[in-house]
């Protein structure tokens, strides 16, 4: 059965990069690209692949909401997750939300193949120093800090929020009413245990959710 991997990035270089990198290791498979979230999860509603490899950061729909779709249209459909961030609150809310694992674009071209080839093989993937963290979470029996609660639009809200990006601009980036920001920005303000947007800001600060 001829292997199909579907690249889901919104930055043509970089999805022709990854698609030769695909084609010369797995000389026989059918790598198929898309550049945006909504055709990722149409495609994935067509077909099941053997691997997609998600981009994080995408406009529309982002990486982690674009992944959420995913396990809710085809459960059990394997994802790699491609980001620019480090391995940090962003790739748990990725294996959290059904990851399969996470790469950061600047790992050698061994490493993603390495991972691609684990995920393949039926296991998952996080580097080495990353388990570590894992580890000790677990060791310590805790279930991680509350915006761990937050779905992949929640947590794409709070960022944007403690950015600074106004509702207005958030509404329009994200193709929303403000009045559905606002019902967004209530359900965090109450799950992160928080009162303000000023809050919100020292809150992802600390947890190294923004820069």
């Amino acid at each position: 059965m001829t292997m199909q991997f579907l690249v889901v990035d919104d930055h043509p270089l970089m999805r022709k990069g990854i698609r030769q990198l695909l084609e010369e290791a797995y000389v026989s498979a059918d790598v198929q690209e898309v550049d945006s979230g909504e055709a990722a999860v149409e495609r994935v509603r067509r077909c099941a692949y053997s691997l997609v490899l998600l981009d994080v950061s995408m406009p529309g729909l982002s990486g982690l909401e674009t992944l959420e779709r995913i396990a809710r249209t085809r459960p059990g459909q394997r994802v790699l997750m491609l980001s620019m961030h480090s391995e940090n609150e962003m790739a748990l809310q990725a294996l959290r939300t059904g990851a399969s694992g996470y790469v950061t674009k600047d790992h050698a071209a061994d490493q993603l193949l390495g991972a691609i080839a684990r995920i393949l093989g039926g296991g998952r993937y996080v580097s080495a120093e990353f388990a570590s963290v894992l580890a000790t979470r677990f060791a310590e029996g805790t279930e991680g800090p509350p915006h761990m609660r937050l779905t992949a639009r929640e947590f794409r809200v709070l960022c944007m929020l403690a950015s600074g990006v106004t509702p207005t601009e958030i509404a329009s980036d994200l193709s929303l009413s403000v009045k559905t920001v606002s019902t967004y920005r209530a359900r965090i303000l109450e799950k992160l245990g928080v009162h303000s947007n000023a809050d919100l800001t020292r809150y992802a600060l600390q947890h190294g959710l923004i820069q």
